[in-house]
Parts: C-alpha cells; sequence; structure tokens
C-alpha cells in the first residue's frame, strides 16, 4: 500500500479545548501529522509551552500586546517567525508548506483566516460554527470551486458524515441531531434567572471553551449546528430535526426515506470527531476508551421545550428568515453571551438581547465576505448598545 502523504498542519486557535484535543491526536499519530504553525489568542504562557513540544515555523496572536510578550521570552535558533491578529492568522493558513488547516478559534474570527484558505486551496478541518452559520454558504462555494474539502469536526456533523457515507443523498428524509440538554435541562425557566456563570460553564458531558459550553447551557448550540448542517450537507431546514439526548453518546441520526435510521455512537471525547476530520475517510487508533452500552444501561430521548430555551428557536427562525439574519443571530450572541459571563446581564437576558437585535434587522443579502462583515459589525453594535441601556 502506498505511504500516505505526511500532513502539515496550521493549528487554529491551538490554546483552546479542540486546539488542545487536536495536538492530542497529533502526539499519538507523528507518522501522519507535524504542526507548522500554531494560533492562538492572548495565552502567551500556553502558546510558549506549545512552541517548546511542537517546533512550529510560525505562530500568531491575537494583538501586538501578547506578540511583544512572546517575543521577549523567545530564544535559540529554532525561534518561530510571530504574526499578529486577523492578517497573522491568515498568513499561518496560505503558508506553501501547509496542506490542512485545522480552524479552532472561538467566535467570529475565525471566519477569514478559514475563507482564505478555502480559497487558496487548503484542506480545512472546521471546529468553528460561527464560520457556517455566517457564511456557510460563501465557504462551500469556494471549496467546490477551489476543489477542496471542508470536513466538521463537531461531534454531530461529523456523526452525519458518517452516517451518510455511501448513501445517496437523494435517499435522506431527516437529519436528526442530538442534544445533550446542558446543565439546566430538568429546570423550570423562572429558576434559571439567578444562574450564574460558573453554573452554566458546568456542562455535564463534555469539555469546551467557555463561550460554547454557555451556548450548550442555552441551547443556542444546536441552533447554530442546525445551521451548519444545512450548508454542509446541501439540506432543507425542514429536514433537520433536534431531540434532547441527555446521555450524549449517540451524536446524529440520518434517517432514509425507507425508514431506516443510521445512528452513529461514541463516548463523548472531542478525539474522535477531530481525528475523523484529519484523516478521513480513515478512523485512526486512538485512546478515547470504549463504549460499554451496558454500563451506560439506558439511552433516553426527549422533545425540545423552546419555551424554555428560547434561544433554540431564535436561530431556527434566523434560519428561515436567512440572508444576513443568521449573521446578526450569531453576532448578537456572541456579544450577550461575553456580557453573561462578564456579569454584565443574566442568564434569560442572552435571548432578549438576541431577539431584539433581530427584531431591528431588514435581511439583506450574501454575495460576498463585505457583506457579512458589515451584518456582524451592525449587530455587534447594537447588541452593544441594548445592553448598556439595561445596565
Amino acid at each position: 500500500m502506498k505511504p500516505e502523504t505526511k500532513k502539515n498542519i496550521a493549528l487554529l486557535g491551538s490554546t483552546g479545548s479542540i486546539g488542545l484535543s487536536t495536538l492530542r491526536v497529533v502526539g499519538l499519530h507523528p507518522d501522519r501529522y507535524q504542526i507548522v504553525a500554531l494560533g492562538a489568542g492572548r495565552n502567551v504562557k500556553a502558546l510558549i509551552e506549545q512552541i517548546d513540544n511542537w517546533h512550529p515555523k510560525a505562530v500568531a496572536v491575537q494583538d501586538e500586546a501578547s506578540a511583544a510578550l512572546l517575543r521577549e521570552q523567545l530564544h535559540g535558533e529554532d525561534t518561530p517567525e510571530v504574526l499578529v491578529g486577523t492578517e497573522g492568522y491568515v498568513g499561518l493558513a496560505l503558508m506553501d508548506e501547509v496542506n490542512m488547516v485545522v480552524s479552532a478559534m472561538s467566535g467570529a474570527a475565525g471566519l477569514i483566516p478559514t475563507y482564505e484558505a478555502v480559497k487558496a486551496g487548503k484542506a480545512v478541518a472546521l471546529a468553528n460554527k460561527e464560520t457556517m452559520v455566517m457564511a456557510g454558504q460563501l465557504i462551500m462555494a469556494k471549496a467546490a470551486e477551489h476543489n477542496t474539502q471542508v470536513l466538521p469536526i463537531d461531534s454531530e456533523h461529523s456523526a452525519i458524515l458518517q452516517c451518510l457515507r455511501g448513501h445517496s443523498r437523494e435517499d435522506v428524509r431527516r437529519v436528526i441531531l442530538t442534544a445533550s440538554g446542558g446543565p439546566f435541562l430538568g429546570m423550570k425557566r423562572g429558576e434559571m434567572k439567578d444562574v450564574t456563570p460558573e453554573q452554566a460553564l458546568k456542562h455535564p458531558n463534555w469539555k469546551m471553551g467557555p463561550k460554547v459550553t454557555i451556548d450548550s447551557a442555552t441551547l443556542m448550540n444546536k441552533g447554530l449546528e442546525a445551521i451548519e448542517a444545512k450548508w454542509f450537507f446541501g439540506l432543507d431546514m425542514e429536514k433537520i430535526n433536534i431531540v434532547i439526548h441527555p446521555q450524549s453518546i449517540v451524536h446524529s441520526m440520518v434517517e432514509y426515506r425507507d425508514g431506516s435510521v443510521i445512528a452513529q455512537l461514541g463516548v463523548p471525547d472531542m478525539t474522535i470527531p477531530i481525528s475523523y476530520a484529519l484523516a478521513y475517510p480513515r478512523h485512526l487508533e486512538l485512546d478515547a476508551g470504549t463504549l460499554d452500552l451496558c454500563e451506560v444501561g439506558n439511552l433516553s430521548f426527549e422533545a425540545v421545550d423552546t419555551e424554555r430555551f428560547p434561544c433554540l428557536d431564535l436561530a431556527l427562525k434566523a434560519a428561515q428568515a436567512g440572508k444576513t439574519m443568521p449573521i446578526v443571530l450569531n453576532a448578537a450572541n456572541e456579544v450577550s453571551v461575553e456580557a453573561f459571563l462578564g456579569h454584565e446581564i443574566g442568564f434569560l437576558e442572552i435571548p432578549r438581547v438576541i431577539e431584539q437585535v433581530m427584531a431591528l434587522h431588514r435581511p439583506t443579502e450574501v454575495n460576498e465576505l463585505k457583506s457579512v462583515m458589515a451584518a456582524d459589525s451592525w449587530a455587534r453594535e447594537t447588541a452593544r448598545e441594548l445592553i448598556r441601556k439595561k445596565r
């Protein structure tokens, strides 16, 4: 058998949850993967440790202050080039030796580097769901134009990808995304009024970054994933269903028109979908553990209560409205989650701010990245102004 070409990876978001899990996978398979570039935010201490371990040729950080601090502490002959900001992240993605970009940055910051990577014909493993929510149509069109792959890292979309293999898309009746329900599944809406960021950050099944953990608590995460699925797999929103599955063992299902349902199961460990995106269509040896269904015992499912979790309903409405509305939803959500984590607004105010911003927006067509960024900027400023008035 012909040996596989080694993949040279630019990892954007290296110090976050997905970034750390990606490095864990790469460390298990040094014969297959090499880290060429690392992009981080402001966590200079963690990045220096990664530089010592992985010896990248170039790195990027969020701002000049972080870059200055990093340069002060880097010494030796193999010191990597230090780049800054969005231009820096794009620079990493476009390095000649890079043939795969892992886009794991949190929020809208990942959009431009991902778009430029796809435009340059680089394969992309995408964990940044905001990119697809904001510009899925543009991203997938560019991928088709340049004959390159954009593969999902989210466990739900990785599951769908596996359930679709070997089947015709024409035969799909619907896709079923599963949601754990987050830490407040059994709580009445009125009881959520006094929920603290510390409580919301305690997810029952998954270890994730703060933003996505809050999104899981509000169920916004599942709404964003539904929009992602639309673009990843070319589905109408009517074919995307969501059910609560507290155990997080069944990651997604695909029902075909003959009534048969194919599901993907596994322990809740992000190295599994990450490794599938890196090795697609192969499955790598991992240390993630084995699923013991006898130990799990029961797999339960229930309908989503959108009255208790209105963020999901808002996301689905934004998807139906289309055009720039999903961009506005995403931006308003990012600002609201940041405000909640900063103790500026309460948990129940997150959907209220988003709904108000959406009500003020008049959707326009998304034809280029410029229109995406304009809608994003408008929504962020509008959300911040609404939050300022609430103080």
